[in-house]
């Protein structure tokens, strides 16, 4: 069975970085596609960064582009975020979800999601 599991969040202050991981499990290929999403409290859910596990494809939410970088690595069926120049408009709950027919789609067509985990920005 397929299982997400995110790390890496915590109290940054503002201008600081974060490095947040995605751990995936019982894919039986690299055939797939992981993406982050947000929620800040009072917010809807924000998809801001996606990263297919095979081709070279990558994707950034234009708030987040040149700050964030996403990166994989297939030996260990991990991606990461990692999130520079961090504002306290990143504040939320951040998730990594896994699909295994499209890049980045909506948010309902996702396979599986991780637990999330807090970042927060804040002096």
């Amino acid at each position: 069975q397929v299982q997400l599991v995110e790390s890496g969040g915590g109290l940054v202050q503002p201008g600081g970085s974060l490095r947040l991981s995605c751990a995936a499990s019982g894919f039986s290929s690299d055939d797939y596609n992981i993406g982050w999403f947000r929620q800040a409290p009072g917010k809807e859910r924000e998809g801001i960064s996606c990263i297919s596990m095979r081709h070279d494809n990558v994707w950034y939410l234009g708030s987040v582009k040149g700050r964030f970088t996403m990166s994989r690595d297939n030996a260990k069926n991990t991606v990461h975020l990692q999130m520079d120049s961090l504002k306290p408009d990143d504040t939320a709950v951040y998730y990594c979800a896994a699909d295994r027919r499209f890049f980045c789609p909506p948010a309902g067509e996702y396979d599986q999601w991780g637990q999330g985990t807090l970042v927060t920005v804040s002096s």
